[in-house]
């Protein structure tokens, strides 16, 4: 038996066909760029081990701002008090591949999507005497540059990387600003045979966002303390 047509299927338009030469583009079939040949998966918020150098500008008073959170609670206190990195920013990227195909990462590009005189916020700090490391496989943006491109820190070799489905990568990006409040994100370029493309790296479909702290009181919340303390030399 054969399918009955609908008004109009004479002329091809009642969707049992394909479209004909005539339809407009909108209605012909586009093939999909191929899948990316890696993940990453993404850190907005990382910190060194101790996070003393960690902090954050919020546009709150020290008694209306809770005790600095863990490493892992960083992400959501960070949103609920709709904070904004201070000084420079930690994002660990962990990047696989998803096939049995070796992946090259050919490197990172840094683009700002604004950049404004920096925040006039309370500064609050996650951590109170002693020194931050960053770890190995890290890289440098200085967002105040008029092309800011990610830079190798302390010895660290410049890409490219390989990485595949059982041998991952972990590179943390370092960005920092003393003048500006800037928006930004990144996107990785990776290759694979006769296939390459680029992934975009953003704080959950948002640039991310780092600032300078200019003349803004600091704040301290000292080990055992169970109060925010203004910190009259780290400004």
């Amino acid at each position: 038996m054969s399918a009955s047509r609908g008004k109009g299927g004479k002329d091809g338009k009642d969707g049992l066909g394909p479209a004909s030469p005539a339809d407009p583009p909108s209605a012909r079939t586009s093939r999909s760029p191929a899948p990316a040949s890696l993940t990453v998966a993404t850190r907005p918020y990382a910190w060194e081990n101790p996070p003393c150098s960690r902090k954050y500008l919020v546009d709150r008073s020290p008694d209306d701002v809770g005790p600095p959170p863990g490493e892992q609670d960083a992400p959501r206190w960070v949103r609920s008090l709709d904070a904004v990195s201070a000084g420079d920013q930690l994002v660990e990227l962990t990047v696989q591949g998803t096939g049995k195909d070796t992946v090259v990462v050919q490197g990172l590009d840094v683009h700002v999507v604004s950049s404004r005189a920096p925040l006039d916020r309370n500064v609050y700090s996650m951590g109170v005497g002693c020194g931050g490391d960053v770890v190995t496989r890290s890289f440098g943006v200085d967002l105040d540059a008029g092309r800011p491109q990610p830079s190798p820190r302390d010895g660290q070799r410049d890409f490219p990387y390989k990485v595949s489905e059982s041998d991952p990568e972990v590179f943390y990006v370092l960005a920092g600003t003393r003048a500006h409040d800037v928006s930004w994100y990144l996107e990785l370029r990776w290759s694979s045979g006769d296939r390459q493309g680029t992934v975009r790296i953003d704080d959950h479909g948002k640039p991310f966002r780092t600032s300078g702290t200019g003349g803004s009181p600091h704040y301290d919340y000292p080990l055992g303390g169970n109060e925010w303390i203004r910190n009259e030399s780290d400004q």
